[in-house]
């Protein structure tokens, strides 16, 4: 098994076409084609299912998927470990984050990074925090910034708490809780209209989980996919979101109301590592970099 036809292979699994993964990979279809077909008489099993519209996995083809990316992540850590001993740092940095991240300050992270770091090439890919952390433990992506929940069971990542910080409702001015005035129980919300993020989000997962335990069911009305529209449905008083106490600054016309017992739910925000394969040079020198700014902000 030759690493360039699993190059080949995880080309066409992500991009779903053989013309586009071959443009891509700046090959001859032919070449591409015939590159799988050497694959699959190896492993003795198709990989694709081939139409006229369409190429997906087999069964095989997704139970390789996971294993030829982390091969390949490996190789690229080996290329990448070489260069760091011969005194230049190369290669590529693939950092996952969500959106408004507590604690971390993501842009400003990745300029000083560059600075240090001229010659590696910076990805950032920006999901939810289920999907950050399938990209880590599939060699995706060196290092994702995601929040973890107290009830979520331990698994192949390793975790490294970076903050934590209690979860806060945020209402229009003229709701009932704002003009309480007074901080509320996840009981007390029970019968409210909320927005929230999708369920693979952080936040979402967090108080879906703090609601959870204390037993009240609740209905999220609106769904959506980015703080800005999150902000603005509650703007309009559609109803009211519960999110890491941070984001009351962005809105300044929205009434924050701490939530009671969330030192027991907080929010979590962590560097995930890449087990099993080792940390790349790249993502060693980041976390190096981010241990000296937490070092500096606490001096």
């Amino acid at each position: 098994m030759e690493l360039r036809h699993l190059q080949h292979f995880v080309a066409v699994a992500e991009d779903q076409h053989f013309t586009r993964a071959a443009e891509r990979l700046m090959v001859s279809q032919s070449g591409l084609s015939a590159s799988i077909r050497s694959l699959e008489r190896e492993l003795q099993t198709p990989l694709f299912v081939r139409t006229t519209r369409s190429v997906t996995l087999t069964p095989a083809g997704r139970a390789l998927l996971g294993e030829a990316e982390r091969i390949l992540a490996q190789v690229r850590s080996a290329h990448e470990a070489v260069a760091a001993v011969q005194g230049v740092l190369r290669g590529m940095l693939a950092l996952g984050s969500e959106q408004c991240i507590a604690g971390v300050h993501v842009a400003g992270l990745l300029a000083a990074f560059r600075r240090r770091h001229p010659d590696v090439e910076i990805c950032l890919r920006q999901a939810g925090s289920g999907a950050l952390e399938e990209e880590v433990a599939a060699g995706r992506l060196d290092l994702a910034f995601a929040v973890r929940t107290a009830q979520q069971p331990a698994d192949q990542l390793r975790a490294v708490p970076l903050t934590s910080e209690p979860m806060t409702v945020l209402c229009h001015p003229s709701h009932r809780l704002a003009a309480a005035g007074a901080p509320v129980t996840v009981e007390e919300l029970g019968g409210e209209v909320f927005v929230d993020f999708h369920p693979d989000w952080g936040p979402r997962r967090t108080t879906d989980a703090a609601f959870a335990a204390a037993g009240v069911r609740r209905s999220v009305a609106l769904e959506v996919n980015d703080v800005h529209s999150l902000l603005d449905l509650v703007d309009e008083n559609l109803g009211i979101a519960v999110v890491p106490r941070h984001f009351r600054h962005k809105r300044r016309s929205l009434t924050a109301v701490p939530v009671k017992g969330t030192d027991e739910r907080v929010y979590e925000t962590v560097a995930l590592l890449p087990p099993p394969q080792a940390t790349s040079p790249a993502a060693r020198a980041l976390m190096e970099l981010l241990a000296a700014e937490g070092d500096g902000r606490d001096a």
